[in-house]
């Protein structure tokens, strides 16, 4: 591990002096964002949901992102030191612009014109600060376009020209921030504001063949062919989902033909939106996914003209999702994303959700809400998923947040470089059976599991295998295993006398019952970090053990009153 972080820091060093020599001759190359706007024609749609009473609070100077709250006390939020990195990042990028909107008042839209104006007074000349790197940058042009209704109603020419120019200016700054090789994982959203405002302001056509042809390049690097995104974060669908669909209708409003790339990626998120979701609207907690209120997916399945049913296989995103009656399982059974995509991985390589109608039962602990809490940490843990961990140790390693050599923090240094997947479905069960090898340079073993569910729905079975590749190397090493389920914390949970039988029941799945073999179990405490009011205590059904000593365990999900026969 210390010689992986070694190279990693290596790594990492090469990059900077690379960035550090190539800067002069980026600032050279012209930047792809350089446009006149002279007018906002359009405004697209606003998908993403709204809290109107958040738009008292900032009239009255309070502000509210990333779980801290600032009082302005009548004085500027651009002057404010700010509380923490996410605040800073929510304020400049306006998304709360939409609460505003949603008050639908006089005073609210003259609040927002007056805050857009203090901005571009207070901030509006690009520097070295938060709101000028390329992702807040990039949020910060679709807000102002979104919502540029509110933001220009009554407003004089003087301040119509310092809005327009301000845009211009941001976008110039943005296409020089794509021009980085070390921004590549920015330049989709980047892409995607420019795009916005060659669509919207009535651009020169040759900028929208730019824009456009940039935002089709992005778009097939990092929406793959199944639907997933390079990421393979489910978040990242309904944000892009959360653009990319306004912008398409503001190339029909426009009578201009939008990119097929960007028809062609819609397509084939909708699909891929609908493996993830469970039976409550809510999507599988993978890989850096957190709360997201059910009306947001339900309000992006219906912006789409057609109706696609979700995908059971996406083997280039590394998901598969199993369905039996009203029971629904998602797997997660991919490789980790490439490094520069890899800030919001998790190490819950071959774990699974399990839903039964309207209720999650059997869950991932999900991410905390903002990008920058410190418990994201701990989320990314092997441990928080429903998976098997060996010896305390996490199936992936990432860069330390606060390491010099990793400023950034958070991307992949190691995990599974191999994750084999076979399904095999017949008239009574569907199953997955999937391998990987990410704890074989420590410990010598591979964890294989199969997991299988009835057409009925009824029962859900797996089996989780340690096959010693390196016999040698596993008896060097201690060979203790901890097999986890992460319960839903609306499941209630009981265990039997003998403690060989869990009971699972709520209102909308009736009673469950799990079994492992005749091996002991145990309910711990555990976290749900994803709730949409903030992380909350629930349990988890414990299976502990040696893998030299028990290589195979078996288990059992079986819905009361039905019999199993496997």
């Amino acid at each position: 591990m210390a010689f992986k972080s070694s190279v990693f820091a290596t790594r990492r060093a090469l990059k900077r002096i690379w960035r550090v020599i190539s800067s002069p001759l980026r600032f050279l190359t012209p930047s792809i964002g350089r446009v006149r706007i002279d007018r906002i024609a359009i405004a697209p749609q606003d998908l993403r949901t709204t809290d109107p009473t958040i738009a008292a609070d900032i009239y009255a100077g309070y502000f509210s992102f990333a779980g801290k709250v600032v009082s302005t006390g009548g004085g500027s939020p651009f002057d404010v030191v700010p509380p923490s990195r996410g605040w800073a990042e929510a304020l400049m990028g306006f998304g709360w612009l939409r609460d505003i909107r949603a008050a639908e008042t006089a005073l609210a839209r003259t609040n927002a014109r007056t805050l857009v104006d203090d901005w571009i007074t207070v901030s509006g000349r690009p520097k070295r600060s938060i709101a000028w790197e390329a992702p807040v940058i990039a949020r910060r042009i679709i807000s102002w376009i979104d919502h540029a209704p509110i933001i220009l109603e009554g407003a004089d020419r003087s301040f119509y020209k310092r809005f327009t120019v301000s845009i211009a200016r941001q976008c110039s700054k943005l296409g020089h921030l794509m021009n980085d090789p070390a921004l590549i994982q920015h330049r989709l959203i980047g892409a995607i504001a420019l795009t916005y405002v060659a669509v919207c302001s009535e651009s020169s056509s040759r900028f929208i063949r730019r824009v456009s042809f940039i935002l089709s390049r992005e778009l097939k690097r990092q929406v793959l062919a199944d639907g997933g995104t390079i990421s393979r974060n489910p978040q990242d669908i309904i944000e892009l989902l959360a653009d990319l669909l306004p912008l398409r209708y503001s190339f029909e409003a426009q009578g201009i033909e939008a990119p097929v790339e960007l028809m062609n990626a819609i397509d084939r998120m909708m699909p891929m939106l609908r493996l993830f979701r469970h039976g409550d609207g809510a999507l599988a907690l993978f890989n850096g996914m957190s709360a997201t209120a059910p009306d947001t997916v339900a309000t992006l399945l219906a912006y789409q003209d057609t109706r696609s049913p979700a995908i059971e296989n996406a083997p280039l995103s590394g998901y598969r999702r199993l369905q039996g009656g009203d029971t629904v399982v998602i797997i997660d059974a991919g490789r980790p994303p490439p490094e520069i995509f890899s800030s919001t991985a998790h190490a819950g390589c071959l774990s699974f959700e399990l839903s039964c109608g309207l209720q999650r039962m059997v869950i991932n602990c999900g991410a905390p809400v903002g990008l920058h809490d410190h418990r994201r940490a701990l989320a990314r843990a092997t441990a928080a998923h429903s998976t098997i961990t060996l010896n305390d140790t996490s199936s992936c390693h990432f860069a330390s947040a606060n390491a010099e050599h990793c400023p950034e923090g958070g991307v992949l240094i190691s995990g599974p470089r191999s994750v084999r997947v076979t399904r095999e479905d017949d008239d009574t069960s569907d199953r997955v059976v999937a391998s990987h090898d990410g704890y074989r340079a420590l410990f010598g073993v591979d964890h294989t599991r199969s997991l299988t569910l009835s057409k009925t729905g009824d029962w859900f079975s797996g089996e989780d295998y340690f096959n010693l590749v390196k016999p040698r190397r596993a008896a060097e090493v201690p060979d203790s295993f901890v097999l986890r389920f992460h319960l839903h914390p609306q499941i209630e949970v009981d265990i039997s006398a003998d403690q060989t039988a869990i009971y699972l029941g709520g209102v909308e799945t009736g009673v469950w019952t799990f079994s492992a073999g005749g091996l002991l179990l145990a309910i711990e405490e555990s976290v749900f970090f994803a709730g949409l009011h903030g992380s909350r205590r629930t349990r988890q059904i414990v299976v502990t053990g040696n893998f030299r000593q028990t290589p195979l365990v078996r288990w059992l999900f079986v819905r009361d009153g039905e019999s199993y026969e496997g």
